[in-house]
């Protein structure tokens, strides 16, 4: 994190950082408070600052003895603004980048936010198909402020690394293939990592430990790349892009190993298991039929491309469909295939 950031998130909690020997530990516990709107995931805090893991009752536990029930109060009005402007973004057709105007309010427009309209003049610098760019000019033009687009965006994509937005998905409680499609779609924009037997979760460190210890030459052997490029984001394996789709609960966005009728098999047992197949040069024009070659499995988003987790080194990507380098397609046993 820049010190620009830094240096708001400190003017924004008010104090809270004030314990020197509690100030690593705060500053993630702030950061969580903050943006805990913006995804229910507490991992978070790995992702904000990957050396510490704290879990949920002992987050609970360090802001009850580390808060004064002042701080807890301005926490909690912190926390009611996000509210609000989560609920105003999605009158206003934004439900999906409601994110976006939180973390604006977060970094850099606290202390507007007591003036009368701020918020439907936050939610007023918003319009269709902006960048980060274009939306931090209408910000500070609205408000006098001079954001940085980059430090808006260095925090932005933290957030987009870990949070999974169903509200465009065709039925968030149904698996199907348009909705795996969005999922592939999303993975691949937000560049999630490749790591060996995973499957969209969080890739704090501990977990990071476990498939070391699991898969010492897949994972063990690539642990200093993983560590720099993956650490913090969301990733998985090839078959584990479309399970991690599969134990998607759609309530808490959270990826619940095994759940949801999809089973934890290997790319060669999805196609084998497949009652619908074919050769890939009898392929069908289907959004979100798997496609498939000897241990391989990728998702295939129509217009002739494929999103695939491709391998440590490369994540998940998009590429070009190729009958020469998939010899197979299939239905995915254990989603339903609806016409879009």
């Amino acid at each position: 994190m820049s010190a620009t950031v830094a240096a708001a998130l400190k003017k924004i909690s008010a104090g809270l950082l004030s314990e020197p020997k509690i100030f690593k530990k705060v500053v993630s516990i702030v950061l969580v408070l903050l943006i805990a709107v913006l995804t229910p995931i507490i991992a978070v805090v790995a992702v904000l600052n990957s050396d510490i893991e704290i879990g949920t009752d002992e987050l609970e536990s360090i802001i009850e003895e580390t808060l004064s029930e002042e701080q807890k109060a301005q926490l909690a009005q912190i926390q009611s603004t996000m509210n609000s402007i989560e609920s105003r973004m999605t009158d206003a057709g934004y439900a999906s980048r409601a994110q976006e105007a939180q973390v604006l309010y977060v970094l850099a427009l606290s202390d507007c936010a007591s003036d009368s309209g701020f918020i439907e003049k936050l939610v007023g610098c918003f319009s269709d198909n902006q960048t980060d760019a274009q939306l931090v000019n209408s910000v500070n033009q609205a408000f006098g402020t001079n954001i940085s687009t980059k430090d808006f965006s260095s925090v932005m994509n933290r957030v987009r690394a870990v949070y999974i937005d169903t509200s465009n998905y065709i039925d968030p409680s149904m698996k199907n293939n348009l909705d795996l499609v969005k999922w592939a779609i999303h993975a691949e924009k937000s560049s999630w990592g490749y790591v060996w037997g995973t499957y969209g979760g969080v890739l704090n460190r501990s977990l990071l430990n476990r498939k070391i210890k699991q898969y010492p030459d897949e994972v063990g052997s690539m642990s200093d790349f993983i560590e720099r490029n993956w650490l913090g984001g969301r990733t998985a394996d090839c078959v584990g892009l479309i399970k991690g789709y599969g134990w998607l609960n759609a309530e808490t966005h959270q990826v619940e190993y095994a759940t949801n009728g999809m089973l934890d098999v290997s790319a060669d047992q999805m196609y084998k298991n497949a009652k619908e197949k074919g050769l890939s040069s009898t392929m069908p024009e289907i959004p979100g039929l798997a496609v498939w070659r000897k241990g391989h499995i990728g998702i295939y988003i129509g217009n002739g491309e494929v999103i695939e987790a491709m391998g440590t080194k490369y994540g998940v990507v998009k590429t070009k469909f190729s009958a020469k380098r998939w010899t197979h397609w299939l239905k995915i046993p254990y989603i339903n295939y609806i016409e879009e």
